[in-house]
């Protein structure tokens, strides 16, 4: 499940990659799609029909699924603007430097320009949210993982991207969707991000990379 409104530049066609992979670029594009925009009534509609099994990544897809079922998109939008656009600022700040430093456009986010410059990545040219946004580094890493920006990169090199740019606040940022006020489908979408996080955590630091 693909965002069709890309944040970022993709030069190349993904080449295969290894089915492990290809279902983990699958969750991060779809984490993206979701963080970007108000989730419109195709994206519920597929959100609505996924089903998981007793992992606790089972369980959150499951849970998301349900809430989708009876969400409609105008309600959606009501609740993405109130979680991230509201009048002067959302409810939350979905970037690094913000969970990083407590202040926007800040050193992660020049770090983050120079990784990008590094791998071939750059913002799309009608994308004007700074790069370090969460839907930016979802679809980010699956392009890394994908091969969009060149060939697959290594897990070595994932691990470093992840380390870096989304390891250290993303899994905070999703937990605080979760217990958000103003979050009823962004809950459940914080609950497969929070998992999700843990998960490419811990296989990182399994991995040896």
């Amino acid at each position: 499940m693909t965002n069709q409104e890309t944040l970022m530049d993709q030069e190349t066609a993904a080449p295969a990659i290894a089915e492990e992979d290809r279902l983990r670029a699958d969750l991060y594009d779809f984490l993206a799609a979701l963080l970007a925009r108000p989730a419109d009534a195709d994206l519920l509609g597929r959100t609505a029909g996924l089903a998981g099994d007793d992992t606790a990544m089972g369980q959150a897809i499951s849970a998301l699924a349900r809430v989708a079922a009876v969400s409609t998109p105008r309600a959606v939008e009501s609740e993405f603007n109130a979680l991230f656009i509201g009048l002067g600022r959302g409810e939350l700040l979905p970037y690094a430097s913000y969970y990083l430093t407590g202040f926007l456009n800040e050193k992660p986010l020049a770090s983050l320009r120079r990784d990008m410059a590094a791998r071939g990545m750059r913002r799309a040219d009608n994308v004007y949210e700074p790069e370090d946004n969460i839907a930016s580094l979802m679809e980010m890493m699956a392009g890394l993982i994908r091969g969009r920006f060149g060939r697959p990169a290594s897990l070595e090199d994932q691990k470093t991207f992840f380390g870096r740019h989304i390891g250290p606040w993303a899994g905070h940022f999703f937990a605080d969707l979760e217990a958000a006020q103003s979050s009823v489908l962004y809950a459940s979408v914080g609950a497969v991000g929070r998992v999700f996080m843990e998960i490419e955590a811990e296989g990182f630091r399994m991995s040896g990379a």
